[in-house]
């Protein structure tokens, strides 16, 4: 039996195919000026990178985006950096966002780049984890560069990630 993210994705090239053969039939049967010909295959050609893009963050790749400020840490994979590869490295991290001390959001995972210093933090959270310490994660900025945010590179934002033990739930009384 064919996996469902095998099955989605084969019926997802399909429909691209499906469109190319109709954009095909519609260049060939029609007098349109080779212009607008060009115009709409150079369209539909950038529909399949925006597509496979778009898909990316629905089949399970980490997000790039920022984590949330506040986080239930599920677990951490650690993707070292090799200078004779030419890698920088990744810190590969699954967590639960969280409100009021409850998860709210279905987990999500996120690519960081990789930092010595918050693979330590991570790694400690995980066997605090492993003791049955439940570990709640908050996002700061990094206190750096002065000046105006829109003068700074992009992406250049540090964050400071802290790891707690999760609040224990609280029993009424009887």
């Amino acid at each position: 039996m064919i996996p469902a993210v095998s099955s989605e994705l084969l019926w997802l090239g399909l429909v691209y195919a499906l469109l190319a053969f109709l954009l095909l039939v519609l260049c060939l049967s029609t007098r349109w000026h080779w212009g607008v010909k060009l115009a709409m295959v150079v369209m539909v050609s950038g529909f399949y990178p925006l597509g496979q893009q778009t898909l990316k963050g629905l089949s399970g790749w980490p997000s790039e985006d920022q984590l949330p400020e506040r986080f239930l840490l599920l677990s951490a994979v650690f993707d070292e950096p090799s200078p004779a590869r030419g890698h920088a490295g990744a810190i590969h991290i699954w967590v639960h966002p969280m409100k009021d001390n409850r998860p709210v959001e279905m987990p999500r995972a996120f690519r960081l780049p990789y930092q010595k210093d918050l693979q330590g933090i991570l790694n400690d959270g995980l066997k605090k984890a492993r003791d049955g310490n439940s570990q709640m994660g908050s996002v700061e900025p990094v206190r750096g560069a002065r000046g105006l945010p829109w003068l700074r590179p992009a992406g250049n934002d540090q964050l400071q990630i802290k790891l707690s033990d999760l609040p224990r739930a609280q029993l009424p009384e009887k």
